[in-house]
C-alpha cells in the first residue's frame, strides 16, 4: 500500500507557504530538531488526532526517515485524512539545510 501513498520531498515542503506539519517522532526526538512550526503528534497517538487533522486540509507527515510517517500516513488517509507522507523525513530536511526548530 505505500507504494501509493501521497509523497512530498523535503523541498517541495519547504517552499509551501501554508501548510500543516505533524511530526509523529517522540517528543525528545522533536525537542532535538524538528521542522519550524511542526506539531508533535507521536505515531501512537495519531487515531486520537484523526478526526481534528480531517478538519485542516492536507497534512504533511514527517518522521526521522520516512518508515513511522508512512505508517501514520497510512493510518489518516484510511480514516480519511488528506496526508502525505514527507519522503526522507527530518534527516532529509537538515542534510538538506532547511531551517531546524528546537
Amino acid at each position: 500500500m505505500s507504494d501509493t501513498l501521497p509523497q512530498i520531498s523535503v523541498d517541495e515542503l519547504a517552499a509551501l507557504t501554508d501548510r500543516t506539519v505533524i511530526d509523529v517522532r517522540e517528543p525528545d526526538e522533536y525537542a532535538n530538531g524538528h521542522v519550524p512550526g511542526a506539531r508533535n503528534l507521536p505515531l501512537a497517538t495519531i487515531r486520537t488526532h484523526a478526526d481534528e487533522l480531517g478538519e485542516v486540509g492536507p497534512v504533511h507527515v514527517i518522521c526521522q526517515s520516512g518508515r513511522r510517517s508512512t505508517q501514520a500516513t497510512e493510518v489518516l488517509r484510511a480514516v480519511g485524512v488528506d496526508a502525505v507522507n514527507v519522503s526522507g523525513g527530518t534527516t532529509a530536511w537538515i542534510d538538506a539545510g532547511k531551517p531546524v526548530e528546537r
